[in-house]
């Protein structure tokens, strides 16, 4: 074994390289087994007590891209599929504190203890920054007097997308259009004193569903690779004001305020205004919608040598697991279900705009940031 070394969950040791091999054998010694193992479709791995991988089915293999078994024999799961946070610590894969959150590794440390569980875990993978929801069953399991893991996996996300855009287009938009149907109904009994502060009211309701369907739109084109780049000279200042101007009228600003702050420095940069837009807008949405009844948004720019960063921050500090759980797709600072604001935030700056996103949340409040290049 390994020097003990330190870890934010499940242990860190693991099992030498000979006993690695020696439980291999064991295992591909056993021909039914193996049979039956590659006979199913879904991604299946046996894992030691030190959770790494002993064996792995061709179904596992396909989903990390791999022809080779030898090649992950000794990983952990998530060192294996390029996990971000695999990484990040000498102990590996589910050491970081991200690991508290994540569902496979929650489900192997249940299985360990002698316990069968089904879990659910969204997946960062490194390089490409692409996301993964994953289905996983983890199930305690004997064979040659050696206790392991049965541990499957099933690829949800385009199960999760529906269920995202099933969420909005069958419940929030829905909820919205009948706002609409019913001012729409009031407008037409209206004297022509309320019929102004309907109109209002009905316009702004039109541009939420229109928003929010353009939204959804953009989002798939991005993630199948479909978003054509139209770049063009855009002035920070200029889209910071657009941006506040913007927002102080829509619905989530209610009893809210939104302010450029004074000190954020005017540049050029050539990009695509239209992204930018979608990009800044969702920070300034979701600072909105975090922020309490009479608190304000800032919204600022600054300017280091060949990179412009515009930031959005608001007054409150999110909640740790919250923290963990940012920027990945299916989750959502609103609950289950609802939105992909973060997430389509790092897709289209990181994919598409040749930039970086990233936040800070402590006392002083929560700071989202992206930074680009002058020019893409």
């Amino acid at each position: 074994m390994q020097t003990t070394l330190p870890t934010m969950f499940a242990p860190a040791e693991r099992a030498s390289d000979s006993e690695i091999k020696s439980a291999h054998r064991a295992l591909s010694d056993t021909p039914f087994l193996t049979a039956i193992l590659d006979s199913l479709a879904t991604g299946i791995v046996m894992l030691n007590r030190e959770r790494q991988i002993v064996l792995a089915n061709k179904g596992l293999l396909k989903l990390v891209q791999e022809s080779d078994p030898s090649k992950i024999l000794g990983k952990r799961l998530g060192e294996a599929i390029q996990c971000i946070h695999a990484f990040e610590t000498a102990g590996g894969c589910g050491t970081t504190e991200f690991c508290k959150t994540c569902g496979a590794a929650k489900a192997v440390v249940s299985s360990i203890d002698g316990k069968a569980d089904v879990q659910e875990c969204r997946i960062t993978l490194k390089p490409a920054g692409e996301s993964l929801d994953l289905r996983v069953w983890a199930t305690p399991f004997i064979i040659h007097n050696a206790p392991l893991t049965i541990f499957a996996i099933m690829d949800i996300s385009d199960e999760k997308r529906r269920k995202v855009l099933e969420r909005i287009f069958f419940h929030d938009i829905l909820n919205t259009a009948s706002g609409l149907k019913g001012f729409a109904e009031l407008l037409k009994e209206a004297d022509s004193g309320e019929a102004g502060q309907y109109q209002a009211t009905i316009f702004s309701l039109s541009r939420m569903i229109v928003d929010e369907i353009n939204s959804q739109r953009m989002l798939v084109m991005a993630e199948n690779n479909e978003l054509t780049l139209t770049p063009s000279e855009v002035s920070s200042l200029e889209l910071l004001r657009n941006i506040a101007d913007l927002y102080r009228t829509h619905e989530v600003a209610k009893d809210r305020s939104v302010t450029v702050d004074p000190q954020a420095q005017d540049t050029k940069l050539t990009t695509d205004r239209t992204l930018l837009l979608r990009v800044i807008g969702n920070m300034t949405k979701n600072a909105l919608e975090a922020c309490k009844p009479g608190e304000t948004v800032t919204i600022g720019c600054t300017v280091h040598k060949e990179q412009v960063q515009f930031w959005v921050h608001n007054p409150n500090e999110m909640p740790r697991d919250v923290q963990l759980q940012v920027f990945q797709r299916s989750f959502s600072t609103k609950g289950s279900g609802r939105g992909l604001g973060t997430y389509s935030i790092k897709l289209l700056t990181e994919r598409y705009l040749k930039g970086s996103a990233s936040f800070v949340s402590g006392k002083d409040g929560t700071t989202f940031k992206v930074a680009y290049p002058v020019s893409i």
